[in-house]
């Protein structure tokens, strides 16, 4: 139903003040324990994200451009030598962080808010020898609950009509990180929001496999450093960007929308501890369905070459998001596979593993994996639709066995969500692997410096820890 101006007007009136507010005044010693401790886990998961991410051939050509213009600067991109601007560190760092599919996710507000807001605060925190542990855990806290309010008011409407949230939603968490880290009034943050809120874009069918998907994320936290450091200057934006009439952030992606989460709980209900984390670089709906088979196939001691039929069942989301056909010779790159639930499937029966080496370039054509995507067949569940999403990565999955058996699983929540949470341990070794290259010692340090963040005077250690020898 579309809803009217004088609508949004009535309901969303002040919500853009409000949360500049929140953003703007949040302290560490306002943070429940467990939002710290979440906090931290958010900060690692990323990190590591951005250091695994910065090894990959499409940040090689971000970071060339940068050198070529000349981008000189103290802001580091982390796992390299390199140094740049504080704009093109959080373009590299933020594409970095979800380059290959492993950075958390709030799934309600379908956002991965840790590679918006880390680039962001760390490219304006680094040279503020001011800045300590507690006013970075602050920053990321106030931004992923300016960010994920958002994309529970957008109600899921951006993604259905093809714009990626990353970048669109994902500006205001950037704006709010880099804001809070320059300690910029009430006021300020809010024309913050509004000059981030113009620059907000991204299509959805980057999923496809074209690099621009990653880059939607990086775009987002260059956009909010940008905003953040033109609102210090009195730079003016769009005052009431997000509960404003014609032409402001909501009214111009959607015809429904719900201004109700903006502020509700502020400041009581942290909607950071619904984020979760991922165990492999694959869409959500495709995790579900890889737990499902690899489960069948260990319960009943089935091999690859005893399936005769796969069959997964799943939300319509699912279904449009990563249930589509996947042809070898219409994939374009290793996202084409990561988006892919036939693929995540196929090579989870056949390795029965789905790490990194699993979703490499050069397995996405394998022959024995594209034979095997044959038998995959993807079905919608209704079941798994409504209920405000709480089942849209479920996956009932049915493997017919050449011998006649039947089998049948049902995955509802992704391993790593706040429902089948990951450990602390295995976020650690997630950590250690995705940053192997910069040393074992390295790595322990890091999450040593981590889970203590907060005892931290500054960032100086810890950014010289993520950074490459030149």
């Amino acid at each position: 139903m579309e809803v009217g101006l004088s609508d949004h007007k009535r309901h969303g009136a002040g919500q853009t003040r409000r949360l500049a507010e929140f953003s703007a005044t949040l302290t560490f010693e306002s943070l429940p324990s467990e939002v710290v401790s979440k906090a931290k886990l958010c900060f690692l998961d990323t990190l590591g994200c951005c250091i695994f991410g910065a090894s990959l051939p499409p940040l090689q050509k971000l970071a060339e451009v940068a050198v070529a213009e000349g981008c000189s600067g103290q802001a580091t991109i982390f796992g390299t030598a390199l140094r740049t601007s504080p704009s093109w560190a959080a373009l590299i760092n933020g594409t970095s962080a979800h380059a290959f599919q492993l950075d958390e996710i709030h799934l309600e507000s379908t956002l991965h808010p840790g590679s918006l807001a880390l680039p962001a605060s760390f490219a304006v925190a680094e040279e503020l020898l001011s800045i300590s542990g507690r006013d970075v855990l602050a920053a990321i806290v106030a931004s992923y609950e300016v960010g994920i309010r958002v994309g529970l008011a957008a109600k899921g409407g951006m993604f259905k009509s093809g714009f990626h949230n990353q970048g669109t939603t994902g500006v205001f968490v950037a704006v709010a990180a880099a804001a809070h880290i320059l300690r910029l009034s009430a006021q300020r943050t809010r024309q913050a929001f509004g000059i981030a809120g113009s620059q907000a874009a991204g299509l959805m069918a980057v999923q496809d496999g074209a690099m621009t998907k990653s880059f939607h994320s990086g775009r987002a936290a260059q956009s909010g450093v940008y905003a953040a450091q033109l609102g210090k200057r009195d730079y003016t934006g769009i005052q009431d960007v997000l509960d404003g009439d014609y032409g402001t952030f909501f009214t111009a992606f959607l015809d429904d929308w719900d201004a109700q989460p903006l502020t509700e709980g502020l400041g009581a209900q942290w909607h950071i501890l619904r984020v979760g984390f991922k165990p492999a670089p694959a869409s959500n709906g495709s995790i579900t369905a890889m737990s499902a088979v690899d489960a069948i196939m260990r319960e009943h001691g089935l091999h690859a070459d005893d399936v005769a039929k796969v069959t997964a069942h799943v939300s319509n989301n699912t279904l449009h998001h990563c249930g589509w056909s996947y042809e070898g010779s219409r994939i374009q790159s290793v996202l084409s596979a990561q988006m892919n639930l036939r693929y995540g499937v196929a090579v989870t029966a056949l390795e029965r593993k789905s790490g990194v080496e699993q979703f490499h370039e050069s397995k996405i054509r394998d022959p024995k994996i594209l034979k095997f995507i044959e038998c995959i067949h993807v079905e919608h569940e209704p079941k798994f639709d409504g209920d405000n999403d709480r089942y849209r990565v479920a996956c009932r999955l049915v493997v017919e066995s050449k011998a006649g058996a039947i089998y049948e699983k049902t995955v509802l929540y992704r391993k790593g969500s706040p429902e089948d949470p990951m450990t602390q341990d295995e976020l650690s070794d997630k950590f250690q692997r995705l940053t192997a290259r910069i040393g074992s010692q390295k790595s322990n340090q890091l999450i040593e410096m981590v889970s203590d963040l907060e005892r931290l005077e500054n960032m100086a250690g810890l950014v010289q820890t993520m950074r490459m020898s030149g």
